[in-house]
């Protein structure tokens, strides 16, 4: 069951110049993550996840999924999905409601290819049978979490 937020929006796909209907050729790739304090790994991770298809949806996780998580956000989902909606690399912005939606967002998109950091690696596997499942390195020196443990560290 989604816990739909209040604060969640999901942005319709960008209308671009490559649109055209999908054919046995064209990929659709999904990701999904936080996207907190955005950084040039988020931007790294977005850029190379476009090199594998057509179009890239990100599915971004809502203020009260991190909650669930014990995760803290600095952005709100809300300032967080338009950031990430403005990049050029990507094509279309999902909620992430909860971990059991992704099979579900996976067929209702037709995505050819889920692919997330590896620092995931082995965790979705389950999802090779309705989909390719790929694991990219992460930016070396970089992670939200780090950022916000320096800035505690160092300027308080």
């Amino acid at each position: 069951m989604k816990n739909h937020s209040s604060n969640a929006i999901k942005y319709p796909p960008k209308q671009t110049s490559h649109e055209h209907t999908k054919n046995d050729t064209m990929k659709t790739v999904i990701t999904y993550g936080t996207f907190d304090l955005f950084h040039i790994g988020h931007l790294n991770l977005l850029k190379n996840l476009s090199t594998l298809g057509d179009k890239l949806i990100v599915a971004i996780s809502t203020d009260e999924f991190n909650e669930l998580k014990g995760k803290t956000t600095v952005i709100p989902y809300k300032q967080r999905s338009e950031i990430v909606n403005a990049i050029q690399y990507v094509d279309m912005v999902i909620p992430e409601y909860n971990w059991e939606q992704k099979p579900s967002d996976i067929k209702e998109n037709n995505i050819d290819i889920f692919a997330i950091g590896d620092d995931w690696k082995g965790k979705f596997d389950f999802l090779t049978d309705i989909c390719e499942v790929l694991y990219l390195p992460r930016t070396q020196g970089i992670s939200s979490s780090e950022l916000k443990k320096h800035v505690k560290e160092n300027f308080q």
